[in-house]
């Protein structure tokens, strides 16, 4: 067995209910066969052309040798440093990759104009940028080859001998990268980016940075017979069950790496999930946790808990983690199972995993603030050099951060949760990622972390189609550091700033209360944020 899905308490009652019943409709053949109807007749459309994924292996195959074939060729010219320009699938699957096999690959998924300029200043002589974008119009990625094109113009390097491009055939980026001359793969348009683990999106860019993506491919194809049979002790089913058919349901999924060699796998799990369920006012919201986080001290009743290990049936026989999911499997195993999972608790659910209707509303609200550029709203007030705003002036009347938190736990409903949300230059302020522990212990509920604005392209969906629960924790720095974007009227800092100040907005409409605290260079130190927190 390839992989493992052990189940207990009521995840076992929801497994025990509800498989015989998927075995029995024939979910699994039917999803492997491409069945379009397994999600009502409103999604039939999308399902149909969405559904590449599950054939991904072979279709993937031929890439291989095509892809170890430049990457040899690129080291040949003593290029030895991959960089990776995309968003949401298109990045977190490569970076689960190379993470795992130790591979050196830098993901640029972020409009920060400082983590930019470190990008492009890490030796550009020995670097290749892949731009992976399905349709090539997602605003980050095509900023982020427009700065690149230049930085190698500028040192005298043929940008097409140092660009490779991924994307959708027939695309607007395929069109214009091809003629430009730039070297191309097409991925399989029949797969959504939260899906394309195994497509061209991931491999290329970690095939590049010298993953033995042959062997990631031998993986999910050992697995695929478990997930493709109707049969009770189908992973894929039992783990769809245990995520969706509790009762009552619990609605938030908190994912944990524990001892397992695979490096960051609930990230990717995060996106897949959160975009493919949170909408039609539900869905599952994935948490990625620590094996310390005050979650697991507290377990909110709607929290369920899932364990990523090497060996699920050792931990099982432990009975240290009662009532818990284990998960254990190959890479390669472990991105088809969520993948299968994922859309059996589409159906489970009711509603199409295929589609995104909400993630376009805050990309239109950063469009239209940068065309109009607004004069930015004045602070409530201002604390140890950190300016707070809030959707609601309700929230800031307290007059201190501390009580500005308070106040936005406050709104908290039992079933609620907490989303801090930092658009930050990652290199310079990782240790926020910190505070995440410090407001879930403060506030007493699942809280998720997410880098902006690479969250806007996963867990953004959920945050404004799934049900109305959240409270927001903005995160924002104001610096001197800026990038000029070549042949855009913004600069990269005006870039995040209006990613921020739209998903705000947008959040505020749906009713969702916002606090947003920016960092200026008068703060004395950002872990006043941390204090303010407990």
């Amino acid at each position: 067995m390839t992989v493992a899905v052990h189940v207990s308490g009521d995840a076992k009652a929801a497994v025990d209910e509800l498989v015989p019943g998927l075995v029995a409709s024939l979910v699994a053949s039917r999803l492997t066969a491409g069945d379009d109807d397994l999600w009502g007749e409103d999604a039939r459309a999308e399902a149909a052309v969405r559904l590449g994924w599950v054939e991904a292996v072979s279709v993937s195959r031929p890439l291989v040798a095509e892809i170890v074939a430049l990457r040899d060729d690129l080291a040949a010219r003593g290029v030895s440093r991959v960089v990776l320009a995309g968003m949401g699938g298109s990045s977190l699957a490569p970076e689960v990759i190379a993470n795992t096999e130790g591979a050196r690959l830098t993901v640029l998924d972020s409009t920060a104009p400082a983590q930019v300029l470190d990008a492009i200043d890490d030796d550009l002589r020995d670097t290749v940028l892949v731009v992976s974008s399905k349709s090539g119009s997602t605003i980050e990625t095509d900023s982020q080859r427009r700065a690149f094109e230049a930085a190698f113009t500028d040192l005298g390097i043929d940008p097409t001998e140092r660009i490779v491009v991924v994307t959708d055939p027939g695309s607007p980026l395929d069109a214009s990268a091809r003629e430009a001359g730039y070297r191309v793969f097409n991925a399989d348009p029949n797969v959504g980016g939260r899906y394309s683990a195994l497509t061209a999106f991931g491999l290329v860019p970690a095939g590049l940075a010298g993953v033995d993506i042959a062997e990631l491919l031998d993986e999910a194809e050992a697995s695929m017979l478990q997930f493709a049979v109707d049969a009770a002790d189908n992973p894929a089913l039992r783990l769809a069950a245990a995520i969706t058919g509790t009762a009552p349901r619990r609605d938030k999924l908190g994912l944990i790496t524990d001892g397992t060699h695979i490096e960051g796998l609930p990230d990717w799990i995060e996106q897949l999930i959160a975009e493919s369920t949170g909408k039609g006012g539900t869905g599952i919201l994935p948490v990625v946790l620590l094996p310390v986080s005050p979650e697991l001290e507290s377990r909110p009743a709607d929290l369920r808990i899932v364990r990523l290990v090497d060996d699920a049936d050792e931990f099982h026989l432990t009975e240290r983690h009662p009532g818990e999911i284990l998960v254990s499997g190959t890479l390669g195993a472990q991105f088809l199972l969520w993948e299968y999972a994922t859309a059996i608790a589409g159906h489970l659910l009711g509603i199409n995993p295929f589609d995104q209707p909400d993630v376009e509303s805050a990309k239109t609200a950063a469009r239209g603030l940068l065309d109009a550029r607004p004069e930015q709203v004045a602070p409530a007030f201002v604390q140890d050099g950190i300016e707070v705003r809030a959707s609601d002036a309700a929230l800031t009347e307290s007059g201190t951060i501390e009580g500005v938190m308070d106040a936005l736990w406050a709104r908290l409903e039992a079933d609620g949760y907490v989303s801090v949300q930092a658009y930050v230059d990652r290199g310079t302020m990782s240790q926020l990622q910190g505070l995440r522990e410090m407001v879930a212990a403060d506030s007493g509920r699942p809280t998720t972390f997410g880098w902006g604005p690479r969250f806007l392209h996963s867990t953004g969906q959920y945050h404004k189609g799934g049900p109305a629960q959240g409270v927001f924790l903005q995160i924002l720095e104001r610096t001197d550091v800026d990038l000029e974007i070549p042949g855009r009227p913004f600069t990269f800092g005006q870039l995040i700033e209006a990613q921020a100040a739209g998903d705000a907005a947008v959040l505020a409409e749906h009713g969702r209360p916002v606090v947003s605290l920016t960092i200026t260079d008068a703060a004395d130190d950002v872990l006043a944020l941390f204090e303010a927190a407990q």
